[in-house]
């Protein structure tokens, strides 16, 4: 988490929160269900978060912006980039069941409001 703060300074409390929380709920689902790689696991901010936060040094979403994270998996980058961004509306679609049902349970875990599961296919 601290490699997070290290690049991303003025989070407020609430999103530094939902970040710590983000490595509890992801270890205990991918335990169940395979999302990340196992051995990739405990490299969960710098690996998915960092990287899915990186897009922040390239673009500022602007309020109320909607955005496609199509291929989700997981959660990457739609989930890091909804709490960065709490103003935008992420759309995180993904053709498997399974891992959507995985990430609406991180989405309601979060209390996150501005993000939306679709499984369907692109």
């Amino acid at each position: 988490m601290e490699l997070i703060t290290k690049y991303f300074t003025n989070l407020d409390k609430r999103q530094l929160e939902q970040l710590v929380k983000l490595e509890r709920i992801y270890r205990s689902w991918n335990s169940k269900i395979n999302l990340i790689s196992r051995k990739d696991i405990d490299q969960l901010y710098l690996h998915h978060v960092l990287h899915s936060l990186s897009i922040a040094a390239i673009i500022q979403f602007k309020e109320r912006t909607n955005v496609l994270d199509a291929g989700t998996g997981g959660g990457f980058p739609g989930i890091p980039l909804a709490i960065l961004f709490p103003n935008i509306q992420v759309t995180l679609a993904d053709s498997i069941s399974k891992k959507i049902k995985v990430v609406q349970a991180v989405i309601e875990e979060l209390g996150l409001k501005n993000c939306v599961p679709v499984n369907s296919r692109i």
